[in-house]
């Protein structure tokens, strides 16, 4: 969603605009069923917004490619992003490359067997209104996630790693943490301890001409 609204602004300032996308457009979101706090829609599955928000983006005259992006590199006039597919010279970069959520053990994960797995409580916490959850993870994204279901579910388990999963939850709520996808902005930019591109809300890397929008950019 930050590399499509990133894009969307680039075009409308009259400058062109390439986004080049590994997997499918929308990130995370696409996982979620139904969102019920995006402005302007009552309910709006995840994967239904990303939709619009791309057709939006094409309609202004977004150049999309689907590639994955290996390393960016500085070149004579800019810089050379490039991709399994090839090379494309940029006057200027936006990494919205965004996180992936750390997953449960390979124990864990049988042990839930067919159960729905959720990263995320604010956006699935309200389709198990009234039964048991579980949540597994140590440090204060699980709290949140905690406090955030104990006013919806009817019970909430709090387990660590590798602890068996209670066989009456009906959903697991995984929260270890998440990992920045920023390999391709190493040696390039500044990244701080934990792999995120360090940046403050203007966007501005290190780097001058590289800029970073969405979950991989340091934050609170």
């Amino acid at each position: 969603i930050a590399g499509m609204t990133a894009a969307i602004y680039v075009k409308r300032a009259n400058k062109t605009a390439v986004v080049l996308e590994g997997k499918i457009y929308g990130g995370q979101i696409i996982n979620t069923l139904n969102i019920e706090n995006w402005p302007g829609d009552l309910g709006v599955s995840g994967a239904d917004l990303s939709q619009k928000i791309y057709h939006q983006m094409n309609k202004l005259g977004v150049e999309v490619e689907f590639a994955e992006v290996i390393t960016v590199e500085r070149g004579k006039d800019g810089f050379i992003v490039k991709t399994e597919d090839g090379d494309i010279e940029a006057k200027a970069v936006i990494f919205a490359t965004g996180t992936e959520p750390r997953k449960m053990s390979k124990k864990q994960t049988e042990d839930a067997g067919k159960r729905a797995i959720s990263y995320c409580a604010t956006c699935d916490g309200a389709l198990y209104k009234g039964k048991p959850v579980v949540v597994v993870g140590s440090g204060n994204t699980a709290k949140h996630e905690i406090a955030y279901l104990s006013n919806i579910a009817s019970k909430v388990y709090h387990i660590h790693h590798d602890d068996p999963i209670p066989k009456d939850a009906a959903a697991v709520f995984v929260a270890i943490g998440r990992v920045p996808n920023t390999k391709a902005a190493e040696g390039l930019v500044k990244i701080d301890e934990n792999g995120y591109i360090v940046a403050g809300e203007d966007c501005k890397t290190s780097c001058p001409g590289v800029f970073v929008a969405g979950d991989c950019r340091t934050k609170a």
